[in-house]
């Protein structure tokens, strides 16, 4: 090579030189006048122009951090690092610029080599920490916080990441101890008082959690995680009126929440503001149309606001979800029963049973629904299985009582009748039962027994007058009759058998004239009971 030609390569590397030079000032002078955008434009003309240096890729890094354009300001330092590899400044700002943009792995891996390269970059050690509570390496980031507050215990962050590391790992006590510490240090860090509010609800402490919210609201007052703690503590001490207040806020905060605007349906549904809850949970099914609670819990308000078409729809969704819930099937059942569909009704409560053979009251609606329509059988096996549940629960036992007189078996009716008197001695209709038997069987004395209990306990019914009349009549006990049909009358002034009796019983005592006025009344009311007119003279 001639020495000429070195002579012109080397005023070549000269003339570069001093290009980037002159490039790199003009940017540090816009860059001190605050024209960042300007001084950013020069090094990339620099560049363009092939006149690339350590000092460009370092300016340009910085002004491009400053402009939060942390992918281009991470290119940056990593050309720079071509060149010099060695350069720990370079290798940390790289780190911080990939930390920025959520490059976990590679922001640890920067840190880490920043730090090997320089062990008293306690910075560099901190960023590696962070990155790998991010990576989910609680141990590791244990271990570099611990190392950074071995030499300085007073960093703020390497404490408070200790505290992370610590609650990741399950170590609430202890993390506890760290976040109080550090906010002894910074009595308003929000994140302290953030995380001391998530290991409380971690642990289910709902005075902490109250405690550090009301504190974070002082400091913050429209912070979410503060308003969200205490909307939990509301619904954990039942003040749902407090619940449905936070959850309002909550969702004017985020309105696309589904689980935020399903916790205000729930403080609406308990607090009976039902219309409100309804809508609440209308509201969250536009974010989670598959969200089965939701679909039950709106039509069970919509089921207690009678608004059954409405119910009928969110019960049969919830079912699309998940087929055969029991409580869903159970509910569905009891709106086809209020709307007289007892054929759907019963094979619903059927439904249930296959699935949950213990749920009393299914049996019994089952059994009722059975008994309504003439199937006593089944009435009978359904309040059987009611009674094995449960055998002190007069009315399954009432009800098994009329299966059995209907299917002929009074014997059981009436042992079942009295079973039912002894589960609960102030049943009236285990009374009646048994007074109908007793008159079935023309057994007064154990008849009047029964209707004077259900008179002595209240009952006023016009029909129980009557037939207590009807007994005493038969018995011979006329004043006493005339006395029953009289008070029937009182309850129910147009009662023709009670006219018509009364008027037997009043002939019967030698009283014709005053017996035909209740006979007149009586075929007045009842035209048809003149064919027994003529029976009765």
């Amino acid at each position: 090579m001639s020495p000429k030609k070195k002579a012109g390569e080397n005023r070549q590397a000269v003339s570069e030189r001093g290009g980037a030079q002159s490039a790199l000032g003009r940017a540090v002078s816009l860059h001190l006048e605050g024209k960042l955008k300007e001084a950013l434009k020069e090094l990339d003309s620099a560049l363009e122009r092939g006149e690339a240096s350590a000092e460009i890729h370092s300016a340009r890094g910085h002004i491009l951090f400053e402009l939060e354009q942390f992918d281009d300001a991470a290119a940056s330092y990593a050309s720079l690092l071509e060149s010099e590899p060695s350069n720990t400044a370079a290798t940390f700002n790289l780190a911080v610029c990939l930390e920025k943009t959520g490059k976990w792995a590679q922001a640890a891996e920067a840190f880490q080599k920043a730090w090997s390269a320089e062990s008293n970059r306690t910075e560099a050690l901190v960023g590696l920490g962070v990155c790998q509570l991010h990576l989910e390496r609680g141990p590791a980031a244990l271990e570099s916080f611990e190392r950074v507050l071995a030499g300085e215990p007073e960093n703020e962050t390497a404490l408070f990441g200790k505290g992370v590391a610590l609650q990741l790992s399950g170590k609430l006590d202890q993390a506890s101890d760290v976040y109080k510490a550090s906010l002894d240090k910074n009595p308003n860090s929000e994140d302290a008082l953030t995380n001391l509010i998530s290991v409380a609800m971690a642990r289910k402490d709902h005075d902490m959690i109250r405690q550090y919210s009301e504190r974070l609201l002082t400091i913050r007052p429209y912070s979410q995680v503060a308003v969200e703690g205490l909307a939990t503590c509301a619904f954990a001490t039942g003040d749902y009126e407090a619940a449905a207040k936070f959850c309002s806020k909550l969702v004017e905060y985020t309105p696309d929440s589904f689980e935020r605007w399903f916790n205000l349906g729930v403080a609406y549904q308990r607090t009976a503001r039902l219309e409100q809850a309804a809508k609440a949970y209308q509201e969250s099914l536009k974010f989670r149309p598959d969200a089965k609670n939701a679909w039950v819990n709106l039509g069970v308000v919509r089921h207690e606001l009678s608004e059954f078409t409405g119910a009928k729809d969110a019960y049969e969704k919830a079912l699309k979800i998940q087929p055969d819930i029991p409580a869903v099937l159970y509910n569905l059942a009891l709106l086809n029963e209020q709307q007289d569909s007892t054929a759907e009704a019963e094979k619903l409560y059927e439904r249930v049973l296959a699935t949950s053979p213990d749920w009393e009251d299914a049996w019994f609606r089952s059994g009722y629904l059975k008994l309504q329509r003439g199937d006593y059988q089944g009435a009978i096996a359904a309040f059987e299985s009611c009674l094995q549940k449960r055998a002190q629960w007069p009315e399954a036992q009432v009800n098994l009582g009329l299966a059995y007189w209907k299917n002929g078996d009074r014997e059981s009716a009436g042992t079942t009748f009295q079973g039912a008197l002894e589960s609960d001695p102030t049943s009236i209709d285990a009374l009646r039962g048994l007074a109908a038997l007793a008159i079935e069987r023309e057994d007064f004395e154990q008849a009047l027994d029964c209707q004077a209990k259900l008179i002595d306990k209240g009952e006023r019914s016009p029909e129980l007058f009557y037939n207590t009349g009807l007994i005493l009549q038969k018995s011979g006990q006329l004043e006493d009759a005339i006395r029953l049909y009289k008070e029937a009358l009182t309850e129910r002034p147009d009662f023709p058998e009670a006219l018509l009796n009364l008027g037997h019983a009043l002939k019967q005592q030698g009283h014709p004239d005053e017996a035909r006025i209740y006979w007149s009344q009586a075929l007045a009311a009842k035209p048809e009971l003149a064919a027994g007119y003529f029976d009765g003279k």
